[in-house]
């Protein structure tokens, strides 16, 4: 097996939620969308994230997921703290849910998260380090 993600799937209670903070607020462009169903977005080069509804994953994958916190974050590296300090704002003006500031990290880098509305985190982080230098600005 090749040593890659081509897709990430996230389960999500409401699509139009979804569409509201990602497509509405975060200005997100979607390269397919099935009201009630299922929406993506071409992520990287190859790399697509999809939202889709809790109960037609429920009936592919077999089993819904469970609640609390899903262990699991998903991150969009920057090549500036000022950057990630953006991006963080233009979330919480978006309605996102448990918006916490930018801060300097033990590990040398900068980052902040917010949780979208199924209750996923996003890290925003600037990583100096070799992979952070990987980011596009």
């Amino acid at each position: 097996m090749d040593q890659r993600i081509s897709f990430i799937t996230l389960a999500v209670r409401d699509l139009g939620d979804s569409r509201k903070f990602y497509v509405d607020g975060l200005g997100w462009e979607p390269s397919e969308y099935v009201a009630g169903e299922v929406m993506m977005f071409e992520v990287a080069d190859k790399v697509v994230l999809s939202l889709w509804d809790v109960d037609a994953f429920a009936a592919e994958v077999g089993q819904a997921p469970g609640g609390g916190v899903p262990p699991i974050t998903l991150s969009h590296n920057l090549a500036t703290p000022e950057g990630v300090d953006r991006v963080l704002e233009h979330a919480r003006s978006a309605g996102a849910q448990q918006v916490s500031d930018g801060a300097e990290r033990e590990w040398g880098g900068y980052s902040g998260y917010f949780v979208d509305p199924d209750g996923f985190r996003w890290e925003i982080a600037y990583n100096p380090g070799p992979i952070g230098q990987k980011v596009l600005p």
